[in-house]
């Protein structure tokens, strides 16, 4: 191996920067992985790419971009009792303190301890030949997945799971999608293979739309104009959707969502940035809607769905619509950054 290696950085302002760095070398409980694929997420764009975020805790330090990566394990440090060289992996895009109550829970996307690292955004990520990670953060990747569907569970489809799992979606529910983009298409995909009687998705990109349903992620969409409502309710015979899960992230798409779920349903906020402004009383306390804010997943759903999409015999990557070399990694962002895609991903060898 090289003792150098390839790596993306995002300034802000929509640029794209390569650096050579040294290739790193696993410490105690942590493992070397080359990257096989790492996929663009949407808060990729929308905190870093465009606007290089650079406050708090979970800001951007600069670092090797990308938290969503799969490869396969080259190296092991001292100390890992699991997993080897040789051995195909995702990544769950958080390293936590690990003894909190949260990262006992396995969310250590809310560990609050100044440990807390992401990869891509506090610590090196996948946008590289290589990364290091922790043992503690791979999950093993199934032989029947391929490393691009593998860089999308993660971030992409345990964050759809997740509210889904939370809500206890089944053959009682119809789900309305609300943003069609990776996420979105997720939901509706992961919804129908756990019953949902019908998927509605909604979104204002026209090509969006197309592919939830050359896709099957969806059973029928909506354009998200000043109809839409109208256009839900008409299709569930003026009740509205039992389920609902907004991934737009915009303040039009989250107030369809709640706007078109059913009496006495759930609704879950999904989509990360912007805000909403409605009336609580009209719109939640009086149809008495269970709203829930989810973020992420667990490295144990996580680990969940990884089985459950063998056997659904779901495949993640059919959601990707572009892929580029690492080389290529500015075309990537910018058709990411276009919002009318699928997702977007980066190949490696």
């Amino acid at each position: 191996m090289n003792a150098t290696m390839r790596g993306v950085r995002l300034p802000g302002g929509r640029q794209v920067v390569f650096d050579e760095v040294p290739r790193p070398v696993p410490g105690h409980g942590q493992v070397l992985v080359a990257v096989k694929a790492s996929s663009i997420c949407g808060s990729d764009i929308r905190a870093i790419y465009r606007e290089h975020l650079g406050h708090g805790p979970e800001a951007y330090q600069g670092v090797i971009a990308g938290h969503e990566p799969c490869g396969q394990i080259v190296a092991v440090g001292p100390g890992c009792r699991r997993f080897g060289p040789g051995d195909r992996v995702i990544l769950y895009h958080i390293s936590g303190c690990g003894v909190c109550h949260d990262c006992r829970e396995g969310y250590m996307i809310s560990c609050t301890s100044p440990a807390r690292a992401a990869y891509g955004w506090q610590r090196d990520g996948g946008h590289a030949d290589y990364v290091l990670a922790e043992e503690n953060t791979c999950i093993a990747l199934p032989d029947e997945l391929s490393y691009v569907d593998g860089a999308l569970v993660a971030c992409g489809f345990g964050t759809a799971y997740e509210p889904l799992r939370r809500m206890g979606v089944s053959g009682r529910d119809r789900v309305l999608v609300t943003g069609m983009g990776p996420v979105g298409l997720a939901v509706g995909m992961l919804a129908k293979a756990m019953g949902a009687r019908e998927v509605i998705g909604a979104d204002i990109a026209l090509p969006r739309l197309e592919l939830a349903r050359e896709l099957g992620a969806v059973d029928g969409t909506v354009v998200s104009d000043d109809r839409a409502l109208e256009e839900i309710q008409t299709r569930t015979g003026g009740l509205g959707c039992e389920v609902a899960v907004d991934c737009s992230g915009s303040p039009a798409g989250r107030l369809l969502a709640l706007r078109g779920t059913r009496r006495f349903g759930r609704c879950a906020m999904v989509g990360e940035g912007s805000r909403v402004d409605f009336d609580v009383s009209q719109t939640l306390i009086h149809p008495q809607i269970t709203l829930y804010g989810s973020w992420v997943t667990s490295i144990g759903h996580m680990e969940e769905l990884v089985e459950k999409l063998v056997r659904w015999g779901l495949r993640p990557e059919t959601t990707v619509t572009h892929r580029f070399p690492l080389e290529e990694a500015a075309a990537a962002y910018r058709v990411a950054d276009e919002g009318q895609s699928g997702k977007v991903c980066l190949v490696l060898g």
